[in-house]
Order: C-alpha cells, then structure tokens, then sequence
C-alpha cells in the first residue's frame, strides 16, 4: 500500500533540490501531521523543520517549494497542495487512497494491518504473572490483558511472539502462608469451601496482624528458609498450594481465552541463583552491607540491589537477574517486555543495571518495563488482596455475563438460542475494553455503568457496530464482488472518513508495538466504529442502485472485517448478534 508520507516526503525533497541540488534532508515523513480539520487537508508540513538548512523564513519556504511542486504535481497521488500560514497543506486523491485501502483489504484478509519488522527476531512478553497462593483476583486483570494484547500485537508485526507467565511460585509470601496455616489452620472449616480461598484468607490474615506483631515476620522467614532448605514437608506444602492455585487460575484463563507458552516462575530458577551470585562475585560487583550481599548502585541514583539477605535468603530480585540470564540464553530475544505494575520501576531498574555491569548490556538495551496502573473502584479505593477488599476476576467476569445476559433478555423477549455464548463474549469482552481503552499508565476504574454500556465508548458499543456491518450484509442477502466494485461512489465526505481511517491502521499498530500501549489500538477502534456509525446514518445502502449498493455494502464489509480482526489482538470475541 502506499504510504502517503513517504511519498509527500520525497515530492518535497525533490522540490529542495531544485533549489540547491546538494541538500537532501532525510527523515522528513517523520515531521509530516494530520491536520486539526479535514478542510485542511489530509496532511500538513510545518516548514520551519527547513528553515535551519534553507535558511528562511518558515512562509517563504512554504512559497517557494509550493510553486515548485505544483510544477510537477503527480495528482494520482497527490491532488493539490495549499500554502497556510508557514505550512504546506496536501490534499490526497480521493479515488487513489479508496484503491489503495480496499484493494490492500481485499488482498490481505485477516492481515491487514500487519507487517514483517519483527521476521526472524524473538519477542518474549511476560504478563499475568499472579503470585501462587492468592486467588486471581481482578487487581491481576491488568497484566493479563495488557500483555496479552502486547503478545498478539508483536505477533502482528512479525515477531515470533513468546508468551511467558512467570508464576510467582516463590518467596516470602509462602513463608507466610505456611507460617499462617502453622499457627491458625485449625480456626477454618475446610469442607466449607474452596481451599484456595481459605489460603488466602489466611494470607490476608496474617499480612494484618503482622503489622501489631513483628515477631510474625521473623516465624515467616523461618517457614520460607525450610522452603529453600527443601524440608520434604515444607516441599509437599508447596507444591500442594502451588497445584490448586493453577487449578483455580486456568478456570479465569479460560474465560480471557488467555493462553501461554512456558509457566515456568520463579521456583524454577532455584538451581540457577548460585551460579549467578558466584558470576557477580566474580566480576567484582557482589559487595557485603550489614550481612547482606548487595550490588552497590549509588552512581546510577539508586539504591543497592539486595542478591542475599542478611538471613541468608535469595529475594525477587536474585530471581529475577537468574531468569533474564537464562532467557538471553534461551531465546536470544529482539525484545523481552514485562508486563508488571508501576510500584516495581525501581526494581527492574535495579535488575537492567545490575545486568547491564555483569556484561548483557546489549540484551539489557532490548529490555523494557511496562508499568500500568491500579485498578480501583469508583471511590478511587485500591482493589486488592491484602486489605481483604479482593474481589476474584472469575467473579467480576461470570457477574459480567450475567448482567449481559439480563440486558439481552430485555432487548429480545422472544429469546436467542446463542444467548449464553454471546453474553459470554460481550460480557467478558466489556471487561477486557474498560481496561485497554484507556492509556495503560492511568488507574482503571471499574464502573459497571461506564463499561456495559452500548453507547458510550466501550467494547460493547464496537461488538455492536461490528454487528450492525454483519446484519446489514445478512439483509442484503449478497457479498459484492470486488471487481464490481466503482470506487467513485465512495467520494462522499462521510465514506472517505472511513477510508482515511481504514488507511491508518498499519501505523496505529506499530505505534502501539512501538509504545507497548494497546490503548493506541482500542481508541483506533472506537473512532472506526463511530466513522462507520456516521456513514451508516448519512448514506442509504440498500436499495439504491446496484453500483451505489455494492460500493456501499462493500466498504461496510470492510470495517466489519477490521473491526472483529483488530478486536482479536486485543483478546476479544466479537458475537455474531446482540
């Protein structure tokens, strides 16, 4: 497909060198606009980016190189160019971009949009990540969804896309649940419920009463050294705890249709922190402080990085340093992401540094941290599962479909049969859009007014629109062909607004991949959905004539093809009807 900015770009440059013929300046797509108004154009170049080179003023420049270009106007792509202010505004041919965006469309299928930046290179994306012991409660929905939407994106652009869950199968938190299930197991009835929840019950319960009684944190320690030590039956806990925490999350997975390539956490490098703490040593970087063995760190503004506490225990951050060594190993990745909430910045600047001395400093470059909000509640209170306010993410999402499946009930008295699958996929697919149509970095609030709703800038409202585009098509009792298709009844002020859109998907995606914010991909949607919505209501498509029909019916199959293809890099299911 044609990519308009180049070729703006290069009818500049060659302009400039009519007027000095050594000077070409590269790069200058990149400074190329959208302007605020469509009757601006559909691209706009601020010319004080030349006034350095060219030495003049912003406006003459615009002058100068407009006389120019006109000149030599190749109008298949470029139909007319216009002088504002210190700009030159273009104006691109109509029927050249509505060619060039559905034959693309026609062409690629499911992959429009995608590209091949990533071919032959391994991105590996660690997400979700929720610590074993703990139900999966919604303050995990974040990582889930945002990485794996990140997963599919990279996947999109070529990578080959790596989806890592990096279970927090160990550490202190263990300490503390067995050291809870020590002092209190015989308080609660097991057979009550399920078991998972009581654990955590008992988590809870002891991160609280650890505040009025510090000696709990000393008992927790002890539990977590028998751990380490590999005590038979603190081994069996374990690995008990760990099993019926799996069961529990893979039920929620399910419902996300979240799927991953290696589970591997943080347990599994247990055999692996020794060789690394000797490598430290050996490079001079391992220091004692007050009986711990740390990274000093204090030229780089941070504080040190713990490897072996005082106690003589490994922490998160050991772990951590032992899985990146052996994923550089492993797969030589292009990128490695994690997925992981804002409060641990320092942690992973502390574990990219430490690395980055140790002498991986060209993987360390190709690693980011990707830090999301919280999630709250409309009074803007954490959701979360140590002030015991937690609430499972199985439950928010089945209560998710069933408050679809009452909101469909009322819409259709006479019933659906699919009933259940779509409110499964409205529902779930409702949850999912509330967090990523929103800039990741943000709190999400979670409103079940704001979210389920059909009108406002949500997943249903798209699910809805897609349904429309299929329903229209159903009505129409045919598919257009292709070849039939007359571009010129596509020249209407609300039709090209969809093509300009359709047109941009490809750069929206990279950008996403390249911010690692699907948000950029969710917002994309919402304005196709409401361009089509706009089209929908100012032009009739069926029953006019039958070019008029087929152009019309045509670019509505388009955005529905976009709109459900694009839905599924964001994890979300689109319902036939609604």
């Amino acid at each position: 497909m044609i990519d308009f900015k180049y070729e703006i770009a290069d009818v500049i440059n060659k302009a400039i060198l009519k007027q000095n013929n050594t000077l070409k300046i590269e790069g200058l797509q990149d400074f190329i606009e959208t302007p605020p108004n469509s009757d601006m154009g559909d691209y706009a170049f601020p010319c004080f980016r030349l006034a350095k080179d060219l030495k003049k003023s912003p406006q003459l420049i615009a002058t100068d190189l407009e006389k120019i270009i006109v000149e030599d106007l190749n109008t298949d792509i470029i139909e007319k160019v216009e002088i504002v202010g210190g700009y030159l505004n273009f104006y691109i041919n109509k029927l050249t971009l509505i060619k060039e965006v559905l034959t693309t469309i026609e062409n690629e299928k499911e992959k429009y949009g995608s590209t091949n930046i990533g071919k032959g290179q391994n991105a590996v994306i660690e997400y979700s990540s929720p610590n074993i012991a703990k139900t999966f409660h919604i303050g995990h929905l974040r990582s889930t969804v945002i990485g794996g939407a990140l997963h599919k994106l990279y996947e999109f652009v070529g990578y080959n896309s790596i989806a890592l869950n990096y279970l927090g199968d160990w550490g202190l938190q263990f300490g503390k649940v067995m050291a809870g299930l020590k002092l209190w197991k015989d308080e609660y009835d097991f057979s009550s419920e399920e078991e998972i929840n009581i654990i955590l019950k008992i988590y809870v319960r002891f991160n609280k009463e650890e505040k009025e009684n510090p000696e709990l944190t000393n008992l927790a320690r002890e539990m977590f050294k028998k751990l380490e030590n590999k005590e038979p039956e603190a081994i069996s806990q374990w690995e008990h705890i760990r099993k019926i925490s799996l069961e529990n999350y893979e039920r929620t997975y399910k419902l996300l249709n979240a799927k991953f390539d290696n589970y591997d956490g943080e347990a599994y490098y247990n055999d692996k922190m020794e060789p690394v703490i000797k490598e430290l040593e050996d490079k001079g970087l391992l220091k004692e402080s007050e009986g711990a063995k740390v990274v000093f760190l204090d030229e780089y503004d941070m504080p040190p990085c713990i490897i072996v506490t005082s106690a003589g225990t490994t922490i998160y951050a050991t772990r951590d340093i032992a899985a990146l060594e052996d994923r550089i190993k492993k797969y030589d990745f292009a990128k490695m992401v994690y997925v992981v909430g804002g409060e641990q910045e320092l942690h992973f600047k502390q574990v990219f540094k430490t690395l980055e001395l140790a002498g991986y400093g060209d993987y360390i470059k190709n690693c980011a941290h990707v830090p999301f909000g919280l999630v709250v509640d409309k009074t803007g209170e954490k959701i979360g599962s140590r002030k015991g306010n937690f609430v499972t993410l199985e439950g928010i999402l089945n209560e998710a479909i069933e408050k679809v499946k009452t909101i469909i009930d009322e819409k259709n008295k006479e019933g659906l049969d699919d009933r259940d699958e779509i409110a499964r996929k409205v529902g779930v697919g409702a949850v999912i859009f509330n967090d990523l149509s929103n800039s990741r970095i943000k709190n999400e609030i979670f409103d079940w007014d704001i979210l389920l709703n059909f009108n406002g800038e949500t997943g249903p409202y798209i699910q809805y629109i897609y349904v429309r585009t299929k329903s229209i098509l159903e009505k129409a009792g045919y598919l257009p062909k292709f070849e039939e298709i007359d571009f010129n009844i596509l020249t209407d002020a609300a039709s090209i607004e969809v093509i300009k859109i359709l047109y941009d998907l490809r750069q929206i995606i990279l950008k996403a991949v390249e911010k690692n914010e699907p948000s950029i991909l969710a917002r994309y949607l919402i304005d196709l959905a409401q361009s089509f919505s706009n089209f929908y209501n100012s032009n009739r498509i069926i029953g006019e004539e039958k070019n008029v029909e087929n152009a019309r019916l045509y670019l509505t199959k388009s955005v529905g093809e976009v709109l459900k293809n694009s839905m599924a890099l964001l994890g979300i299911e689109m319902p036939d009807r609604m």
